[in-house]
């Protein structure tokens, strides 16, 4: 199998890095919850970590390390084309030397982030959709009543409505467990 040339925005890489390394990850937050332990919240999604190392060899390898240090300093996503896996929009997030270069010969590592805003320079935040905050309302800037969505959390509702947590508590004697709340529950506002 011939594989395709390394290539992001407009830099071709001359050789193929030696080493690849792809890592999924997902998107997990940790809150501390009063009166109890750690919370880990999936906030949905998952991303690709493409890592890799390589060297350039010859009287070029100097010039093609500046050239790729040029993209590197480039703002933006860009399309990585890899070799092994399908085409990405990416960040290039890192571009180390590794070794002390000698005359002829540049070891270099690598690491692209994978953007899954399809390549439109980022995210869009939308405060309604991100579990624990709440948008700014009337209602947010004072008293009322907050309906739980999914990843909240008491202590998070009330740092967000400006309130005490012991007074949050004090006002919701329906809530049991301060620990445990659900979707659809109301959080009255003291």
């Amino acid at each position: 199998m011939r594989l395709t040339a390394m290539r992001f925005k407009d830099y071709t890489w001359p050789h193929n890095p030696e080493v690849y390394t792809v890592e999924n990850r997902r998107r997990v937050a940790v809150h501390q919850v009063p009166f109890g332990r750690c919370v880990l919240q999936e906030l949905g999604g998952s991303y690709r970590v493409f890592r890799g190392e390589g060297a350039f060899v010859g009287r070029d390898a100097y010039e093609q390390f500046k050239e790729l240090e040029t993209v590197f300093q480039s703002e933006g996503p860009g399309q990585l084309i890899h070799p092994v896996w399908q085409a990405r929009p990416a960040y290039f997030v890192s571009l180390r030397l590794t070794e002390e270069p000698v005359p002829e010969y540049v070891r270099y590592s690598f690491e692209f982030w994978e953007d899954c805003g399809g390549g439109t320079g980022g995210l869009r935040k939308r405060e309604e959709d991100v579990p624990g905050i709440l948008p700014q309302t009337a209602e947010a800037a004072g008293t009322g009543v907050y309906t739980v969505k999914k990843g909240d959390t008491l202590w998070g509702i009330s740092k967000r409505y400006g309130k005490e947590l012991s007074a949050v508590i004090a006002a919701n004697p329906q809530i049991k467990n301060p620990n445990l709340i659900y979707p659809g529950d109301e959080v009255r506002m003291p």
